[in-house]
């Protein structure tokens, strides 16, 4: 745990895992409802292969501004200097958000999307955005609980779910209201400041709480973004479909093996096994 702020009562928690050598890491974000923990499946697979990330969970931040500012503090206090972004969801909104805070001495080497907005407008609740921080716990997940899938799932989505609910049910009152807040308040990505950025957009095919507008939103914003696309995984494809996540990652981050951006240990690279793992996928792609 981590305060980067004059008030101590702002605490980042997060682990930090591989080679700390590495001085361009992954970093994770949550969603609403997710806690640094909910990335428990990248972080055992990613570091089994030689990478450093790290899954972050933020203090009460109530504004964008503000929560740029303490994740920039953040950074200078891990003596990071530039990392690469998976952002879930709100994670993914703030993942953009901090790029272009950044954009003109840039922080952020490049960007995972997953389940991500650009525009808070979509979510049609910029209206109560200032009224969160009054309402009573058992409301506020009420609210972030009407967005999970309900009706029959598979196993591994159903555990996601579960897995889920328990981790929000953790959270205290603030913390849901002020991530709601960050959610809904008024507010979208400049995507001329943030053009240059390698960005790999995921998303899934079945039912989750992003509605086909804001994908296509998403993939105008960045037509020069990868695609990965899931065919289930709901809003959790961390969680239930962690394997293919996971390669997509590698896929993602093998542009910058070798770099000074790499966030692998060198010697764990095997060329041919990734690109024996690339051709398997995108064979599967074509075969659905």
């Amino acid at each position: 745990q981590i305060i980067v702020d004059d008030d101590d009562s702002k605490v980042w928690s997060l682990y930090d895992a591989g080679p700390r050598s590495i001085r361009c890491p992954l970093i994770f974000l949550p969603p609403v409802s997710g806690t640094a923990d909910v990335f428990f499946q990248q972080i055992l697979a990613l570091t089994g292969w030689g990478y450093r990330v790290i899954a972050l969970q933020y203090p009460v931040y109530w504004d964008h501004l503000e929560f740029c500012d303490g994740f920039r503090k953040l950074l200078d206090h891990l003596q990071l200097d530039k990392v690469h972004l998976f952002g879930a969801s709100l994670g993914g909104f703030l993942a953009q958000k901090f790029a272009e805070y950044t954009h003109k001495s840039p922080r952020v080497q490049s960007l995972i999307l997953c389940n991500a907005f650009s525009d808070t407008s979509i979510f049609n609740q910029t209206w109560t955005a200032n009224s969160f921080w009054l309402m009573p716990a058992f409301m506020l997940k009420k609210i972030v609980l009407g967005n999970f899938a309900s009706g029959p799932l598979d196993p591994e989505m159903a555990d996601g779910i579960d897995f889920m609910v328990d981790r929000l049910e953790s959270l205290g009152q603030s913390e849901l209201a002020s991530r709601l807040t960050l959610n809904c308040q008024n507010s979208y990505v400049e995507p001329h400041k943030i053009r240059d950025i390698p960005v790999t957009i995921m998303d899934v095919f079945d039912q989750s709480a992003l509605s086909t507008e804001a994908k296509e939103e998403m993939y105008k914003l960045y037509p020069n973004a990868r695609r990965a696309h899931l065919k289930t995984g709901g809003n959790f494809p961390y969680l239930c479909r962690s394997a293919e996540v996971n390669l997509y990652i590698q896929i993602h981050l093998l542009q910058f093996h070798g770099t000074r951006y790499a966030a692998i240990d060198p010697s764990m690279v095997s060329a041919e096994e990734l690109e024996v793992q690339k051709i398997s996928l995108h064979t599967s792609n074509e075969q659905e």
